[in-house]
């Protein structure tokens, strides 16, 4: 039984070592073996022109920007200029005109421009005179007759004082002219200052003569 045993065993062992050597492993790499992976060539489909695609693609994303830039700022600005326009109100008390033939000679007449009073005088002989030769080198504000009127029969002002803005009474104060209530200031028939505490004289505004008996301020 024994003598059987051992040579049922050296039997199986011999088949177990033929069955090794004759079983190769599909993972197991050879000194013979050769790679067969084979990757296509793609060269001929390659796009070569893609980095000029992609510059004009870049110019053309920079000129529409630009286009829509440039149409919001005009918009933008026509917005502005619309906005920044005068209405018909605002341009139609830019001017006013005066109707001077019904100014008798000797009389004041008081208008509303801007918001503002203005005097008209329709001086007399004398009073252009008067206000001719007054040695105007030494007054506070220093200026001649001639340099405040067009006309030396029509005397346009401002009625504001100069020192703080109160409107003057015509036909009054030590020189004939106008005289502020508020602080004490006195004026001539020129409008000059000549006493007190305002420190320039009645402004004179932009006006015209477009016709002989005709007014424009503004």
């Amino acid at each position: 039984v024994r003598s059987s045993v051992a040579a049922l065993q050296v039997r199986n062992a011999g088949s177990s070592a033929t069955t090794a050597e004759s079983y190769t492993s599909p993972f197991r790499g050879t000194s013979n073996h050769r790679d067969t992976t084979h990757i296509p060539d793609f060269k001929k489909y390659r796009n070569t022109g893609g980095e000029t695609q992609n510059k004009v693609f870049q110019y053309f994303m920079v000129g529409t920007f630009g286009a829509v830039t440039a149409l919001g700022a005009k918009a933008t600005v026509q917005d502005f200029l619309v906005n920044m326009s005068a209405s018909a109100d605002v341009l139609a008390q830019a001017k006013v005109e005066i109707d001077l033939a019904a100014i008798p000679e000797g009389k004041n007449v008081i208008i509303k421009w801007r918001g503002k009073p203005v005097f008209v005088r329709h001086r007399t002989a004398d009073e252009i005179k008067e206000a001719e030769d007054t040695k105007w080198e030494a007054l506070r504000d220093p200026q001649p007759d001639s340099d405040r009127v067009k006309k030396p029969e029509w005397l346009v002002m401002l009625g504001v004082c100069t020192h703080l803005g109160c409107v003057p009474i015509g036909e009054a104060g030590d020189f004939g002219g106008w005289f502020c209530p508020c602080h004490g200031s006195h004026y001539d028939i020129s409008g000059r200052i000549r006493k007190g505490p305002a420190p320039l004289n009645l402004e004179v505004p932009e006006y015209d003569f477009p016709e002989e008996n005709s007014l424009v301020i503004g």
